[in-house]
């Protein structure tokens, strides 16, 4: 059984399931898939995302606002807090920094991320990061914070083995997206090869970043079996072995939700 550990389930592409979510959900049970951490990114879009997943005990959230968003409501404290006190939500983000599509001032990423570390330790649910081009700085704002004491997923991980050792330290799970499967991802790929057995996750991040064979094309949490294959070729076990730790992996770090003894 897989776990795709973020994942965005208001944006798919649904006309393979003739517009029908529960269509989709099943298919994706069926492809054994077991789990689903459905990601937030505005506070806009998160009530519809909420309505959605409710007839879904296998699907989780997490509540944020993505760095990129500029053109929505900021999110204070207490909205994060409220939210996030939902006990369908496991995690608070995605959150973070990222440089690619922000420029000038940024002061107010850095407030944003901040607030969302704050309310992840008073609520003690895990923070889902994102950091693009800003992964030194990300993790300097993360050791200021004091977020080791509640730790988390460095998604969508982009980065090198030096990088991944300093997110372990603070108390980081590193997920493995599609990009693990792209040719040129050697950086990454020598991360998959070499993080420990019992620190790692994988994802989707669909509707993006579809893995080999679908690149380019849309992304579904059913892809999540290629991610896992092929980290399964880079660490020389079988799939069924990736399948299992990544698994075991993530309901340890969201014990606070399921219990220790999932």
């Amino acid at each position: 059984m897989f776990i795709d550990s973020h994942c965005h389930l208001d944006r798919i592409d649904l006309q393979p399931y003739g517009g029908d979510f529960a269509g989709f959900v099943g298919a994706a049970r069926a492809q054994q898939i077991s789990r689903m951490l459905c990601i937030g990114i505005d506070l806009e879009a998160y009530p519809a995302m909420r309505r959605l997943i409710e007839p879904y005990p296998d699907i989780s959230l997490s509540v944020g606002v993505h760095p990129n968003v500029t053109d929505a409501r900021e999110p204070g404290v207490e909205d994060l807090l409220e939210l996030g006190s939902d006990a369908k939500v496991i995690a608070i983000g995605e959150t973070g920094l990222d440089y690619f599509r922000s420029q000038g001032d940024l002061g107010w990423q850095f407030r944003r991320f901040r607030n969302h570390i704050a309310v992840a330790k008073q609520l003690n649910k895990p923070l889902i990061i994102h950091t693009r081009e800003a992964g030194q700085d990300a993790l300097q704002v993360l050791r200021e914070e004091g977020a080791d004491t509640v730790g988390g997923i460095i998604h969508c991980f982009t980065e090198d083995w030096d990088y991944a050792e300093k997110a372990l330290e603070l108390n980081f799970y590193i997920s493995f997206s599609g990009i693990v499967t792209f040719k040129n991802a050697e950086a990454i790929k020598d991360v998959a090869r070499r993080i420990p057995a019992d620190r790692y996750l994988i994802e989707t991040d669909s509707p993006y970043l579809a893995p080999v064979p679908h690149r380019g094309k849309p992304n579904y949490p059913l892809y999540v079996r290629y991610v896992a294959e092929h980290i399964a070729e880079l660490r020389g076990v079988d799939v069924e072995t990736v399948a299992r730790q990544s698994t075991e992996n993530f309901y340890r770090l969201f014990a606070g939700a399921f219990g220790e003894a999932h």
